[in-house]
């Protein structure tokens, strides 16, 4: 990775990201309205902090959401009535963000 791509990010994963955008953009509005707030929820709630981690996920979810949506369910019928708790199940085994700190606080107080 060159510095440009440290300080602007990857131009593939850019790519990917507007494709993964598109295709939720291509969902009916229930649907496209969950993604957005499932996507929400998960960066605020601890964020994702691996590019093939974000790219699966999300691109599950639209999976998800497609199949769904072609057969006429409802978002609930595919994440349950807790969508919080679908959303933290999905992440479970993902490194967030705050996985990250308390690592290096560890690391930081356990190098002595």
């Amino acid at each position: 990775m060159n510095i440009f791509e440290k300080i602007t990010g990857s131009r593939n994963e850019k790519r990917e990201w507007k494709a993964m955008e598109a295709r939720a953009n291509g969902l009916p509005a229930e649907y496209r309205n969950a993604y957005s707030a499932i996507k929400k929820y998960i960066w605020t709630s601890g964020g994702l902090t691996d590019w093939k981690d974000m790219k699966r996920i999300f691109n599950n979810i639209l999976d998800l959401f497609e199949e769904g949506a072609a057969e006429g369910r409802k978002v609930t019928d595919l994440t349950g009535n807790d969508v919080a708790a679908f959303c933290d199940e999905i992440v479970k085994d993902s490194k967030t963000w705050q996985d990250k700190y308390r690592d290096e606080l560890n690391d930081t107080i356990n190098r002595d």
